[in-house]
């Protein structure tokens, strides 16, 4: 069995998404953003782990059986590592999700465990050259992620090279697109399941196809094949990056904690 640690921050207006402002107001695109972690911890509630963790930044209700832990580092790459490293279970392989994928299916989800499982190492590509997912059969493989530049379009290619290089050859999952733009927005909207939330707050954000092409937002996500302008490593947009100090917050029964103050998540 794995653990599933989720990458977050949390919804707050001006702080995520700020790239879908314009169109949207920073109240909308955090209403997306809260829609996309919503949905994103719904799926992943849904795959049998060891452990579930939310590595965050900000506050947000921890859900019923999840631990916790603050996301600590100087830049992105440093606080993947230390994601890892901080909820490391000996002998138990890590997978790690953003937020930025709400269309994210609890059959990939179990499809990316499994894969895990049996073959030591996986990385979700992301369409604009980041990626979505990185799995991992130990910690200390991620410390090659605080050397690889963060947020460009060749971050996929790069974590790659980065761990081919530490002798880890990572099976590719299936590419995702993550949420970056207006344009993703109604794309992967389209994709999510029946009863998201994320479609719901795309639609109330007045996000459409037609409605952005009357705002003159067609941009490459709506009108021509993926491009790789501004990658998302692990669903992280460039313009949301994570911060914060190492706290944690034992797997208890009840929802609605907050992240609280311990010393380590508990095994």
């Amino acid at each position: 069995m794995i653990q599933l640690l989720v990458m977050a921050k949390a919804p707050v207006p001006g702080r995520v998404k700020t790239r879908l402002c314009p169109p949207c107001t920073p109240e909308q695109a955090a209403a997306i953003a809260a829609a996309a972690l919503a949905d994103t911890l719904a799926t992943a509630s849904t795959l049998p782990a060891r452990r579930h963790t939310l590595v965050l930044d900000g506050e947000y209700p921890v859900p019923p059986g999840w631990a916790c832990v603050r996301q600590r580092g100087d830049g992105l790459g440093e606080r993947l590592a230390n994601a890892f490293a901080d909820t490391a279970l000996p002998g138990v392989p890590a997978l790690l999700i953003g937020m930025d994928t709400p269309q994210l299916t609890a059959a990939l989800l179990r499809a990316a465990a499994t894969r895990l499982r049996n073959e030591g190492a996986v990385l979700g590509p992301a369409r604009d050259g980041g990626w979505w997912a990185l799995g991992l059969p130990i910690a200390a493989y991620a410390t090659v992620l605080p050397a690889v530049p963060m947020s460009t379009a060749e971050t996929g290619e790069l974590t790659l090279a980065a761990l081919r290089a530490r002798g880890v050859e990572p099976t590719l999952l299936p590419t995702l697109r993550d949420v970056d733009t207006a344009a993703d927005a109604t794309l992967v909207a389209a994709l999510c399941p029946p009863g998201s939330r994320f479609p719901a707050a795309v639609t109330t954000a007045g996000l459409t196809a037609v409605g952005l092409t009357a705002a003159g937002l067609t941009n490459a996500g709506l009108t021509a094949a993926p491009g790789r302008a501004a990658a998302s490593p692990a669903g992280v947009g460039a313009d949301d990056e994570l911060g914060g100090s190492r706290i944690a917050d034992g797997a208890g029964s009840g929802g609605d904690r907050a992240c609280a103050a311990t010393t380590g998540v508990p095994a």
